[in-house]
């Protein structure tokens, strides 16, 4: 395996002109003229996975009840082999479960099965009004940790190396404490080395000030609107480097403007290589904050055309997700809303701007009457092109007694790009599994049987979760990449990787957050379709240094380490029953 290593950071030009070469390439791509046969299968019984996400709902429809909860993809104990976390809700004044109420950390066995560690691990958050989670290995010592947003306060937990956790929010100064903290993302936001951390707030919601919405007719009570209340403010939490953070919201300027965040991103949108973020904001202007290279950030929000729909509306944004649906080098964005709103797909100009292509990519209202809560790009059929998977599920659980054609519970969501970023929607041939009716809320993606085939865990309120086998998708040739960092971050997050193959390029991030409260597989995901070799990988890292690897092998899952090439790590294939 050859591999050659620049050293240094790339110039502005230096990368411009590198997209502009995968544009090219990437645009004389053809969709593959058969597509595959493609269905996913929910194994959640057969694996052994009995968590029950607790929707804690009362008569008081208290706003807190109605959010749902997160779930991510960690291999924590570095086995290879993708682990499930289940983050759970708690008790409220209204509502005093018999038994107390945790949050479910699942080790993958690899043999299809899943084993519930919690108790040994020791994150199971009893007492804690668990929302969200991100991953991310916070000390750069080779196992990730966790982070848990929730109501009050939040929690991270650091990963010991030897299968057990240290609850380590007091020293780090990243409890949060009195908001309600939702989503978050890990993000090396001042590229020293080290993973800082954003966290996305919501409201100014109390029990005290939970008001009566909805008719006053029996049964008819209903959860207010988020315009009900004010909203709080984002975080952003500077690592240290020595197990603790500094909160530096308010000097960058990420924390300046009221926010009611839901989810959020962190990538880099206009190519300059380092990392700004994206919030998905709820009834209110979503965000887009560009990096401006001295550890701020300038609110780009309004002038990007990020904030509001083509019509100028500020619409529920939930999930959020970006990635290059087209092939010309840029990361376009896609936020979810409710029902009778759209969900937007906002293209990347290439100039700071973004244009709102919702109806000219063919998604336009074809799930007009869903509430999308969670979505992810997905290459679920590995023909080189990102499709969109959607988790839906009504806010209001008595939704039909005010819009008769609205369900509470709706089936998941797929779009497929039929290339250069024009989709049409699949669900219906993807199989009974993924189009039964759940409440939906935390997605998160993942090749959990480690055989090129991405498939989904999915939070369902007050119910069992999905875990659905994704069964076909390993027809056309892939590749998988762990990033290792030395100088840059141990995850690589931030790192840019472009993919050559038969003449063609691919590009992707390894982005921070992404989806709605949840985590998913960090392992950079390339579809290849039919073209069975390829001639390079290129991984431009956020310390500047770029890898060049060549003749890399197909349809298997790789570790690189910066400035050392590929290197042996453990990546079982765990075998389909």
């Amino acid at each position: 395996m050859a591999l050659a290593l620049i050293v240094g950071c790339a110039s502005f030009l230096t990368i411009t002109m590198a997209y502009i070469e995968i544009a090219s390439a990437q645009k004389s791509a053809k969709t593959e003229s058969k597509p595959i046969g493609v269905a996913f299968t929910d194994i959640r019984k057969a694996a052994g996975i009995t968590f029950v996400q607790d929707s804690t709902e009362t008569d008081e429809k208290y706003y807190l009840e109605t959010m749902g909860t997160g779930v991510a993809w960690i291999d924590y104990d570095q086995d290879g082999l993708m682990d499930l976390y289940f983050v759970q809700a708690g008790a409220t004044d209204a509502y005093k479960p018999a038994k107390q109420l945790r949050s479910a950390l699942y080790h993958n066995n690899g043999d299809g099965t899943f084993t519930d560690v919690t108790e040994k691990a020791g994150v199971g958050g009893e007492g804690h009004y668990g929302q969200g989670v991100a991953v991310g290995d916070f000390d750069n010592d080779g196992y990730p940790d966790l982070f848990v947003t929730g109501y009050g306060r939040a929690i991270l937990y650091h990963n010991n190396g030897n299968g057990t956790f240290t609850d380590v929010t007091a020293k780090a100064g990243l409890a949060d404490e009195g908001k309600w903290s939702t989503s978050a993302a890990w993000v090396d936001f001042d590229k020293d080395g080290w993973l800082d951390l954003v966290v996305t707030n919501y409201l100014e919601w109390t029990p005290k000030n939970n008001e009566w919405c909805g008719e006053r007719a029996p049964g008819y009570r209903s959860y207010c609107s988020p315009n009900n209340y004010h909203g709080q403010k984002t975080k952003l939490y500077r690592n240290n480097h020595d197990g603790t953070f500094t909160d530096v919201s308010d000097k960058s300027g990420i924390g300046a403007a009221e926010s009611k965040g839901m989810g959020v991103a962190a990538a880099d949108f206009n190519n300059d290589g380092w990392p700004d973020i994206a919030i998905a904001n709820d009834t209110w202007p979503n965000f887009l904050f560009e990096n401006k290279h001295d550890g701020t950030f300038s609110d780009e929000s309004l002038i990007s055309g990020l904030a509001a729909s083509e019509d100028g509306r500020y619409e529920a944004g939930m999930g959020i997700d970006a990635a290059d649906m087209d092939g010309d080098g840029f990361l376009d964005v896609y936020i979810t809303h409710l029902d009778f709103e759209l969900n937007r797909l906002y293209h990347n100009n290439g100039d700071g701007t973004f244009t709102d292509v919702t109806y000219s990519s063919g998604i336009g209202n074809k799930a007009i009457t869903l509430s999308g809560v969670a979505a992810k790009f997905i290459d679920y059929d590995n023909d080189g092109w990102p499709d969109i998977v959607q988790a839906n599920g009504a806010m209001v659980d008595n939704v039909k007694l005010y819009h008769s054609e609205v369900s509470y519970k709706e089936p998941l969501l797929m779009f497929h790009n039929l290339g250069g970023g024009h989709f049409e929607k699949v669900s219906d041939s993807l199989g009974p599994d993924f189009n039964q009716p759940v409440a939906g809320r935390g997605l998160a993606t993942a090749d959990f049987l480690n055989d090129g085939a991405v498939g989904l865990a999915v939070v369902c309120r007050g119910d069992f979760p999905e875990l659905l086998r994704n069964d076909g998708g390993n027809a056309n040739h892939w590749l998988e990449v762990l990033l290792i960092g030395t100088k840059s971050n141990r995850d690589g997050i931030g790192s840019a990787l472009k993919v050559t193959s038969e003449g063609i390029a691919h590009v992707e991030q390894s982005k921070g957050g992404t989806s709605y409260m949840s985590a998913s597989d960090p392992r950079i995901h390339f579809g290849l379709g039919k073209r069975s070799k390829i001639q390079s990988l290129v991984i431009t890292w956020p310390s500047g240094q770029v890898d060049k690897l060549m003749d890399v092998p197909i349809d298997q899952i790789i570790a690189v380490k910066e400035g050392v090439g590929i290197v042996p790590h453990p990546f079982p294939k765990v075998p389909r029953k």
